[in-house]
């Protein structure tokens, strides 16, 4: 018997396939071609690039086109695609295996490195993506207060674990779908929505003393970037200790971003919990949760809370991770800098706005960045629902064609990196500034 392992569609024709052709293909194996939403170009319109390789602030694609990389993994990349001091550990340790299933010194390091680093953190479990990290603090806090409720906000995603899916942001907002089909009514019964950057909507929902957590996204990044009004984060710490509800910082985005320990560095606001992941596993699969030590010993096997991870802390993201946290150690000046670009970027494109005569906001924590078209305000959910999504189809295709590559969907957060910073982003936002000019004739 034969086998044949040639992959689909015409490959005799002239040339290598290109990303049509690739896309065609994914179509017929994956729903929608692709293996997370928004990467579909749904809400932009055409097939999305493929991606041949990357290099410093720059994507490559398969059909030879070179693209400054404004998305940098979703916020995973903080230092640039294949940085030799991130490459050079993973390509050691690969040579010595996987993944083992069994301890390794270099999961004890990044522990100590994340307990050193975050001012919450004094234990830590380390698990595969974001979803799990918040999936488990939730069911840990459950645990450890006896309650069932959680208080989310309207607008913040948090995985697409059941409890968590109402009223998310950025790819269920894109897909304008409120909540998911097969998330049973009872599992989100529990689950209550309070609204971002307002403290007396969060003071309704604790008053019945059934809540476990409150949950949230420090500075907001999955309805754009909106950062926390002044008095907002230290408002939920003190609703929390009123109410006895345990506060969890879901920092998987900000963490290692907005300053080298997380949003809670930056903002002074300490949680009970938090939730890690993108740059903390360097653009690798990883992510953790930790926090106060009593807490923290109620996971098994200490104590009685389940979750386990066959790949959890493998060789190749603990040594993606500690090269990453450790060289953001050593150049803790590099937050400044995206501080400053951040200004710059709002300056600029602010500018850009003005001179087209659209309205727009511009928004940036650190190396965070958020683009509103077609609105006046973004500080919370209600603001930027009405984001002219038309407006930014036009802008990212416009971008796109000058060699900007922007996430696909108005409600995701910009990220910069390290490789932006020597003279791409400058000539970057004179590309952005160009395509403003053309969507706004």
């Amino acid at each position: 018997m034969t086998t044949d392992l040639a992959p689909p569609g015409d490959l005799t024709s002239e040339g290598p396939p290109g990303a049509s052709e690739w896309y065609r293909r994914a179509l017929e194996v994956m729903p929608g071609g692709v293996n997370s939403p928004v990467r579909a170009f749904r809400a932009v319109g055409g097939a999305p690039p493929f991606i041949a390789s990357g290099h410093g602030a720059h994507l490559h694609t398969i059909d030879g086109n070179e693209l400054v990389d404004l998305i940098a993994s979703w916020g995973a990349l903080i230092l640039g695609h294949a940085h030799p001091e991130v490459v050079g550990p993973i390509r050691e340790v690969v040579s010595r295996g996987t993944s083992f299933g069994v301890s390794t010194t270099a999961e004890v390091e990044l522990a100590e490195l994340i307990c050193c680093l975050v001012p919450s953190v004094e234990m830590v479990r380390m698990v595969n993506s974001g979803t799990e990290a918040t999936a488990s603090i939730l069911r840990l806090a459950r645990a450890a207060t006896g309650r069932p409720a959680v208080v989310k906000f309207e607008g913040c995603y948090h995985g697409h674990a059941d409890a968590f899916l109402v009223k998310a942001g950025s790819g269920l907002a894109t897909f304008g779908e409120p909540s998911s089909p097969g998330v049973p009514t009872g599992t989100t019964s529990d689950t209550r929505v309070a609204r971002y950057n307002d403290l007396d909507s969060v003071s309704e929902l604790l008053a019945d003393g059934a809540v476990a957590a409150v949950i949230v996204e420090p500075v907001a990044g999955n309805m754009g970037c909106i950062p926390p009004l002044p008095g907002f984060l230290p408002g939920l710490r003190g609703l929390c200790d009123t109410h006895g509800s345990l506060l969890i910082f879901d920092e998987v985005m900000t963490g290692f971003r907005v300053a080298l320990g997380g949003a809670q560095e930056r903002y002074r606001v300490i949680p009970d919990l938090t939730a890690l992941g993108k740059v903390m596993a360097g653009g690798t699969p990883a992510a953790a949760y930790g926090g106060r030590a009593d807490l923290m010993r109620m996971m098994a096997p200490e104590g009685p809370v389940y979750q386990a991870g066959t790949l959890a802390g493998n060789p190749i993201v603990t040594a993606a991770g500690l090269a990453t946290l450790r060289y953001l150690a050593a150049h803790s000046d590099l937050y400044q800098r995206f501080d400053d670009a951040g200004v710059k970027v709002s300056v600029r494109l602010g500018a850009a706005f003005e001179r087209a005569g659209l309205p727009g906001v511009v928004n940036h924590v650190g190396g965070m960045v958020g683009i509103f078209l077609g609105i006046e305000r973004a500080g919370s959910w209600d603001d930027v629902a009405g984001i002219d999504q038309a407006l930014f189809k036009r802008f990212f295709q416009a971008a796109l064609r000058r060699g900007v590559l922007l996430p696909p969907s108005p409600f995701e957060t910009w990220f910069l990196m390290e490789a932006h910073l020597d003279g791409v982003l400058d000539s970057a936002l004179d590309t952005l500034s160009e395509a403003i000019e053309e969507v706004a004739r």
